[in-house]
C-alpha cells in the first residue's frame, strides 16, 4: 500500500505521492521537445556574427532545457516534484518563443524557420500544461483516499 504524506502549504494541501515515470522516452511531449531542441540547434548554428552570439546561445539553452526538465522531473519521487519540473519546462518553452521572435525581428533567422519552430514550441508548451494539469489532478484525486494503492 502506498502512503501519502500531506503537508499544509499556504492554505492548500499538496501531496507527496510516489510518482516516477518508468521511461521518459515514452512521453510524447519529451519526444517532441527533444526533436525541437535538435531543430533549434541546427537553425541557431546558421546564425552568424559575434553580435548574435548570446542570442544563439540562449536559444539553444532554452530549447535544451525543455526536454532536460522533463527528464529530470520524471525521476522525482512525487507528483508535486514532477509537476514542478514540468512547469520549468513550460517556462523554458515560453523563453524560447521570445528568443525566436527576437531572432526573427533582427532577421537572424528566416520567417519559415521562425514559423516552424514557434508552432512546435507552442504545441509543446500546451502539451506540458495539459500534462501538468493531469499530474496535479491525479495527485488531488489521491487526497480523498491517500492510502489507496497505486
Amino acid at each position: 500500500m502506498a502512503v501519502a504524506r500531506v503537508e499544509r502549504m499556504s492554505r492548500e494541501y499538496v501531496l507527496d505521492i510516489p510518482c516516477r515515470v518508468s521511461d521518459f522516452r515514452k512521453l510524447d511531449v519529451w519526444r517532441k521537445a527533444h526533436e525541437l531542441a535538435i531543430r533549434v540547434h541546427r537553425v541557431a548554428g546558421g546564425i552568424h556574427g559575434s553580435t548574435n552570439l548570446s542570442l544563439r546561445s540562449q536559444m539553444v539553452r532554452a530549447a535544451m532545457s525543455i526536454p532536460a526538465n522533463i527528464v529530470e522531473g520524471s525521476s522525482q519521487d512525487s507528483r508535486r516534484e514532477f509537476g514542478r519540473f514540468l512547469g520549468y519546462a513550460a517556462n523554458s518553452a515560453t523563453e524560447l518563443e521570445y528568443h525566436l521572435m527576437l531572432a526573427r525581428d533582427i532577421r537572424a533567422i528566416g520567417l519559415s524557420d521562425f514559423t516552424a519552430l514557434v508552432d512546435r514550441t507552442v504545441e509543446i508548451r500546451k502539451m506540458l500544461r495539459g500534462l501538468l494539469k493531469r499530474v496535479s489532478r491525479s495527485a488531488l484525486g489521491k487526497a480523498q483516499n491517500p492510502l489507496r494503492e497505486e
